[in-house]
């Protein structure tokens, strides 16, 4: 491998801080908004200081410069206005009279107004704030559900007082000499009645049987306090993967026919419950999710006859995503205001979509269907019944991961697209919410911006397209965007490659791969970023890519499963496939020097790619990893590898395949991370100890959740140059 001399690292550098220096124009829009609704202004700052004013005429969806900025320059140097460029008008606080033809602005202080049929201009006093456009009469809210709240003790009609005595439910009537009935005989220690709830009928009540979860500890050494004295212990609890949770049993009691009976909508075991009381008090409704996370179900109970009925009952043989589900931007069930009808997020059908429910009869309809993934729901408005949302993979000629704005009825009907350039958006309405304007860039195109109706999502004009100019000048390329077949020889793996400013197509260089799978997101940027990504690398001679392969979220339900129960997995099929695929058409991309870098769940990964795949990947940096998902976090860990904890765990597990160990290892690790035990990779240490294998390992005193700092972002690019470059590092104790 060639290694630079000074001269070219030199030249590296003068690349870099040209490419810093190098300005954009045009990367945004701050419109100004007629109050009527008639027009839009905004100002576009260009090279050389140069600046330009832009109109859009809203009704006609017509674009195009202000005014004849030559002409208005004149206007206001004869207006005795001083002598101002015209490429750089001072104007500010700028407003039209289209069918006048006339604009008002402020300029040193100063208000004039402009006739642009002939460039007469007058200095004016300031205009009077435009009247708003007159308010439509406000609708009123549909009525809120307020659902009945029952006290813990006293019934609503205040003759009885529940309470727990003897780990039983008990009652006694709120006279004197009245005498206490015990309601419930087969509550215990470590198994008692807590928190009884009062129907409105007063006669019937609810109450929970609750029996402590067993959460273990987890223990941390401070070795290095910085006050200094002795090493300092901390232990907190930790909930692991097949720990015994809090167990929840429904109980119902009749006071008047003295009956006892446990509803069977079966125990809750995850999450503690969340009662839903209906406005009359009559039912409950609560959210179950069986532990393992393979069923979902809302569950109402009728507290007068005891009886139970699924309303939503969601089964599958993978799992559903539960966990992290407000990331969508609203609950997986969102219960509309008058409690008739739920907004329900699934993938049964094979993508996640918006489902309506109907809470009476539990009939499920679809509100968005097709290959797409619904990502967040922004708004949900009730008195129009619509949903307004972002969702990914509609368009079959784009990247299926850029995100799309769309609206849709409650029924399904009225799908609109509020958006459609080939590129991850964002948007932002004028205030009478017609009109949106769209901006949108990939990873190797720069943003532009498109003015759109909301009304049917329809373009308006075109805005702007960002002036990259004079970074490309300076040398700048943007990743490179490549898809692949993954695994099935169908559905295609997307990924970017960054290559060193200098790149030479005549050299072999050497690949990083920037490894995270965790299922619950995906990772490849999709957004424009004028900064060389990746620098720290690629300037040392590295090509550095990233890939979503299979197991990762945002795809369809079929590519999400993929890490079920196998999170050793980790799309390296995939991943493997795509580096392949790239080398055979880039014959300098060379797939015999791979080295591959991750933390926390991709510390699991990237020394998993050297335990399972040492045939690919020959280097591997970890930090913090999760290296047995026995010993990570309940909540996270259940989610994709399920329960209870069975011999897939240890398929998966680093530690107990240390063994298998090839290529060169480096772990990093805070002996105070909070969030993976730094146990884990402590204990992977060992067993590689055990198995006679080499590796080099970083424990950071006082580090906690990351890469080890300074200290391990040096350590690990000496381990790859030496490793894939050939470079031995130098010797930092030397003081010359």
């Amino acid at each position: 491998m060639k290694i630079h001399p000074a001269p070219a690292i030199l030249a590296l550098l003068i690349a870099t801080l040209a490419v810093a220096n190098a300005n954009i124009y045009k990367t945004r829009i701050n419109p100004h908004w007629a109050p009527d609704g008639a027009w839009m202004w905004y100002r576009n700052d260009l090279a050389e200081g140069e600046r330009e004013f832009i109109l859009v005429d809203l009704k006609k969806g017509l674009r195009q410069r202000a005014f004849d900025h030559g002409k208005l320059a004149a206007a206001l140097k004869e207006a005795g206005a001083g002598e101002p460029r015209a490429v750089q008008l001072p104007l500010e606080d700028l407003s039209f009279d289209l069918k006048s033809g006339t604009t008002t602005f402020r300029m040193q202080g100063k208000w004039y107004r402009c006739d642009l049929k002939n460039y007469r201009v007058e200095q004016t006093e300031k205009p009077q704030a435009a009247a708003a456009p007159p308010k439509k009469e406000e609708q009123k809210e549909p009525p809120r559900d307020k659902p009945y709240r029952a006290s813990r003790d006293v019934s609503p009609d205040g003759q009885w007082r529940a309470y727990v005595k003897d780990h039983n439910l008990w009652v006694r009537a709120n006279k004197e000499g009245s005498e206490e009935r015990q309601l419930s005989t087969d509550g215990m220690d470590k198994n008692s009645y807590q928190a009884p709830f009062w129907a409105p009928n007063s006669n019937n009540l609810i109450a929970f049987r609750v029996q402590p979860g067993e959460v273990g500890p987890v223990h941390m050494i401070e070795s290095s306090p910085r006050e200094g004295g002795r090493a300092k212990l901390h232990t907190r609890r930790y909930a692991l993967p097949g720990d015994k949770f809090t167990i929840h049993e429904l109980n119902w009691f009749d006071l008047a026919k003295r009956e006892h009976k446990k509803p069977e909508g079966g125990l809750i075991d995850f999450r503690g419950p969340h009662l839903r009381w209906t406005e009359d008090g009559r039912h409950i409704r609560y959210e179950k999710i069986d532990r393992g996370h393979q069923r979902f179900r809302i569950i109402e109970v009728d507290l007068f006859t005891g009886r139970h009925r699924n309303i939503i009952d969601e089964q599958t043989k993978t799992f559903i995503w539960t966990e992290h589900a407000l990331r969508m931007g609203m609950p997986r069930v969102n219960w509309l205001k008058p409690t008739k009808e739920i907004l329900y997020l699934s993938e049964k059908d094979g993508h996640r979509h918006i489902y309506l429910v109907d809470i009476a009869t539990g009939t499920m309809k679809p509100v968005t269907k097709g290959e797409f993934v619904v990502r967040y729901v922004d708004k949900v408005d009730e008195e129009k019944r619509q949903i307004w949302f972002r969702a990914s993979g509609r368009h079959k000629d784009q990247d299926p991961y850029l995100m799309h704005f769309y609206r849709v009825n409650f029924d399904g009907t009225g799908f609109t697209a509020l958006t459609e350039g080939n590129g991850d958006h964002e948007i932002r309405y004028s205030p009478d919410r017609k009109f949106i304007i769209a901006t949108y860039s990939r990873i190797d195109r720069a943003p532009a911006h498109e003015l759109r109706r909301v009304s049917d999502g329809k373009l308006v004009c075109k805005l702007e397209e960002t002036d990259i100019s004079e970074l490309v000048a300076s040398g700048w390329e943007p990743p490179e965007v490549f898809s692949a077949k993954g695994r099935d020889g169908k559905t295609d793996i997307w990924g970017i490659v960054c290559k060193p400013a200098d790149f030479d197509p005549s050299r072999k260089y050497p690949v990083l791969e920037d490894m995270y799978a965790g299922p619950h997101d995906s990772y490849v940027p999709k957004r424009w970023n004028p900064g060389r990504r990746y620098s720290g690398w690629t300037e040392m001679g590295f090509v550095v890519i990233k890939v979503d392969g299979m197991g990762t979220a945002n795809r369809s339900k079929a590519f999400h499963d993929a890490c079920w129960k196998n999170l050793k997995d980790a799309g390296f099929p995939d991943r493997i496939l795509w580096h392949k695929a790239y080398a055979k058409k880039n014959p300098w991309y060379d797939i015999t020097r791979v080295g591959i870098y991750g933390g926390s769940a991709g510390g699991q990964s990237s020394t998993g790619a050297l335990l399972f795949h040492p045939d690919f990947y020959k280097v591997a940096v970890s930090s913090c990893g999760c290296h047995d998902n026995r010993m990570d976090k309940a909540s996270w860990n259940e989610q994709w590898m399920g329960y209870p904890v069975g011999p897939h765990y240890a398929e998966s597990s680093n530690i107990d395949n240390a063994n298998r160990l090839e290529g060169r290892l480096l772990l990093i690790v805070g002996e105070l991370d909070r969030n993976v035990p730094p146990e884990s990779t402590l204990r992977l240490a060992d067993a590689l100890i055990r198995a006679n294998k080499d590796f080099d390992l970083i424990v950071v005193p006082n580090g906690g959740h990351g890469g080890g700092g300074r200290h391990g972002d040096r350590r690990r690019k000496d381990f790859f140059r030496k490793h894939l470059l050939g470079i031995e590092p130098p010797n930092y104790n030397t003081s010359k």
